[in-house]
């Protein structure tokens, strides 16, 4: 499902609809080839994305950055992301689509996609270059899940995709965590850290202070501060402003919404203020933004 939202297309895996498919598993060539005229243009979709580009040389790009395309090259698309492939079709790999609601179904899948550094952490990378040592060690658990995905009447077949699924992540994590010790400790101060960022993710459109956001985590606002002060030396009022200005810059890129709209679209009823908030935090104005990017 497509939902065009200014010039920004959003994709949807059978949203509000549990009955149907929450994962599904392409072949990455044959899904470029079939979609091209879509994957190359910025969107977003409501739905995670792994992206395993096994084979091919080139360029993806994730928000405003663009990254290194390479062999055994694998991205983490998190939900509302905006990004885009370049006009290579013959990439070999493989990509995972899946709905939030599909990993996590009690409070320990809560924590575990909590600890995954892959999709819940907004100041790192979103590509991860493996090597030889844990090649096959995916593809089996990839074929694993082709297997389930194969057989609809399976008995306990979504227990065994996820499952699989957590394996797949598990086994990448322990791998980035060798290259790289993990930049924050995987204990509960980390994890609501992480809560903190996805709320904001999911209300920053809503003007909610840092009170309220520190009540819906059942945290007062200086325990609040002192998390987000650890681990990323901002305030928690700071990263809601980092949330607001990130989406009013992809729209002002990838749409053609005016700032009067965008304004709006962000929770600002007064335009002229949305003009000084984004120039106060960014540096320059929308219009200025708009024109240096265009």
């Amino acid at each position: 499902m497509i939902k065009e939202a200014g010039t920004i297309h959003e994709y949807h895996l059978n949203k509000n609809e549990p009955d149907k498919a929450q994962f599904v598993l392409y072949q990455l060539g044959d899904y470029l080839k079939k979609n091209n005229a879509n994957t190359t243009r910025p969107h977003r979709h409501s739905y995670y994305q792994i992206i395993w580009f096994q084979s091919g040389v080139g360029n993806h790009m994730v928000d405003f950055n663009s990254y290194a395309v390479r062999q055994d090259s694998i991205f983490f698309v998190a939900k509302n992301q905006v990004h885009y492939f370049d006009a290579n079709t013959d990439y070999r790999g493989y990509m995972l689509h899946f709905n939030e609601s599909f990993l996590i179904h009690n409070n320990s899948e809560v924590a575990f996609f909590l600890k995954s550094n892959f999709f819940n952490n907004p100041y790192q990378s979103p590509v991860c270059y493996i090597d030889r040592t844990i090649h096959q060690t995916l593809e089996t658990y990839l074929a694993q899940l082709q297997a389930e995905l194969a057989d609809p009447a399976a008995l306990g077949k979504e227990e065994l995709l996820r499952g699989y699924l957590k394996a797949f992540l598990i086994q990448l994590q322990r791998f980035k965590n060798q290259q790289q010790p993990p930049a924050f400790v995987t204990d509960e101060k980390r994890q609501q850290l992480l809560r903190y960022i996805n709320l904001v993710d999911e209300h920053y459109t809503k003007g909610l202070s840092v009170g309220e956001y520190a009540r819906l985590m059942h945290l007062s606002s200086r325990t609040l501060s002192q998390i987000t002060g650890h681990f990323l030396n901002k305030t928690p009022s700071r990263l809601i402003q980092e949330r607001i200005i990130l989406e009013a810059q992809r729209l002002l890129l990838h749409s053609e919404l005016n700032i009067n709209q965008i304004g709006f679209r962000l929770g600002f009823d007064d335009p002229s203020y949305f003009v000084k908030y984004f120039k106060k935090h960014a540096g320059v104005s929308p219009s200025e933004f708009r024109r240096s990017i265009s």
